[in-house]
């Protein structure tokens, strides 16, 4: 019985941990598109569909972290984190659409800087 909850834990770990490192390499490539986006003329596009890409790998993040925690009883305060990114990401979707780029580019390198810190801690 031990050794089943030990496996559905290391299981439940790495699926976070992917979904974490999933999470910081689609925003970096988000910064990237922005690059992009005022260099060239499929910039727009890219960093577009990146976006769709990056707020995916924000609900991947809070499934895995739900799907960590449940099964193992164990602390929720991944799924508290995920669910910070998961607000961020919609902050960020919104401000995107509305090109308020005050807001935007600042709100992405803190994400950034916190995505790299949820990794760091796993």
């Amino acid at each position: 019985m031990a050794t089943e909850v030990t496996t559905n834990a290391q299981r439940s770990f790495s699926f976070l941990q992917i979904a974490i490192t999933l999470q910081t390499l689609t925003i970096f490539l988000q910064a990237v598109s922005a690059g992009l986006l005022l260099t060239s003329s499929y910039g727009e596009t890219l960093h577009s569909a990146g976006a769709r890409v990056m707020y995916g790998a924000s609900m991947l993040y809070v499934l895995a972290a739900v799907l960590a925690w449940k099964p193992g009883g164990g602390s929720p305060r991944p799924v508290w984190h995920a669910s910070g990114f998961l607000v961020l990401a919609s902050v960020q979707v919104v401000l995107g659409i509305a090109h308020v780029p005050s807001v935007h580019l600042p709100l992405g390198v803190l994400m950034f800087g916190l995505s790299v810190l949820a990794l760091a801690r796993r």
